[in-house]
């Protein structure tokens, strides 16, 4: 096991030999072995033993703490080895107004593509002409994006741009158990959001994975601001895997995988008490996992090689893609475009 996410709420991870044990009221509810593991995701009211701590730092191996709904909280930080040149280009060409804006142009212009596509396509699938209408906007707003003066400028288009994207998000579900009325989060407060919120925070803790290992601050970058605990970085890079999250939540949403039976719904005294809006069970969360990880091992062509690779070497071989921008001149940083 190369990943371990634990979600259940007031679980304790200690370590017992060579096996980490996952223990909630006093009982061992799973048992994995230690060898192997690179990653650990800790939702919520998660704790660990002072021996698991030990055991994580001396394998290096990366620590996230969630809040709940999914949200990026804190990180373990172990001390890195090298890559000072590599930060240094970073901080000065992102210094540069213009080479920042070209970048997170560029960024944009792919997204928005993204976007498009996906609706252009099932619109034809559903024979919905809403859709196709809102793609053609949103077609039309890559030709501003590439013209736009600032940043500011630039962010008001993918702002506007998303906003079009999930006003006709709904009518991409085929489910009746649920229902999309518009984006909402910190925290989400139904199933369908809950679900996005998660699945986009899977993306970019694995694009963190790709930055730490090329050498990069996660923490600067172009599009997102720079804010306190905000990997911007890895928000700019995960841009453009999220239609990947989307069809993900649809495909489980419309095959009928989920059912409104998966989440915790609390009314407004619970939540004043702490409580969430909704909440995913712990056994939908980690359905929710395993088909993201199926995800990420399917293959995909990647166009700078022209051969057939996984989805997680593509996300890290992006990593690696925008370092080579920062350290060559004259290199503009390309995103990964879903296939027609």
């Amino acid at each position: 096991m190369d990943s371990l996410y634990i979600l259940e709420s007031g679980a304790y991870l200690r370590k017992d030999g060579d096996t980490l044990r996952i223990v909630r009221d006093g009982r061992v509810i799973d048992t994995i072995p230690a060898a192997g593991l690179t990653q650990l995701a800790l939702a919520g009211r998660s704790s660990i033993s002072g021996a698991v701590l030990d055991f994580l730092i001396h394998n290096r191996i990366d620590t996230v703490f969630l809040s709940l709904d999914g949200r990026f909280r804190a990180r373990l930080l172990l001390d890195e080895a090298g890559h000072v040149a590599l930060r240094q280009k970073q901080y000065t060409r992102l210094a540069d107004p213009a080479f920042a804006l070209r970048t997170a142009a560029a960024i944009v212009i792919d997204k928005l593509e993204n976007q498009a596509r996906l609706l252009f396509r099932r619109a034809g699938q559903l024979q919905i002409a809403e859709l196709r209408t809102v793609a053609v906007q949103i077609k039309a707003l890559r030709d501003r994006a590439a013209i736009v003066k600032n940043l500011d400028e630039l962010r008001g288009v993918e702002g506007y741009g998303s906003r079009l994207f999930y006003s006709v998000f709904g009518l991409l579900i085929r489910n009746a158990d649920f229902a999309f009325t518009g984006r909402n989060r910190r925290p989400p407060r139904d199933p369908v959001n809950g679900m996005l919120s998660f699945v986009y925070m899977l993306f970019t803790n694995e694009v963190l994975n790709g930055l730490k290992s090329c050498g990069l601050d996660p923490y600067l970058g172009t599009l997102h601001e720079i804010a306190p605990g905000r990997p911007s970085l890895a928000c700019d890079l995960v841009e453009e895997w999220r239609v990947f999250a989307e069809r993900l939540v649809l495909t489980l949403i419309n095959r009928k995988a989920v059912n409104s039976g998966d989440f915790v719904y609390r009314n407004k005294q619970e939540q004043q008490d702490g409580g969430l809006p909704v909440e995913m069970k712990p056994g939908i969360a980690r359905a929710l996992i395993a088909a993201y990880r199926t995800q990420l091992d399917a293959r995909l062509q990647y166009q700078p090689t022209g051969q057939q690779t996984s989805v997680r070497w593509i996300i890290h071989s992006q990593c690696r893609r925008f370092a080579d921008s920062l350290e060559n001149e004259g290199v503009l940083y390309k995103p990964f475009s879903i296939p027609r």
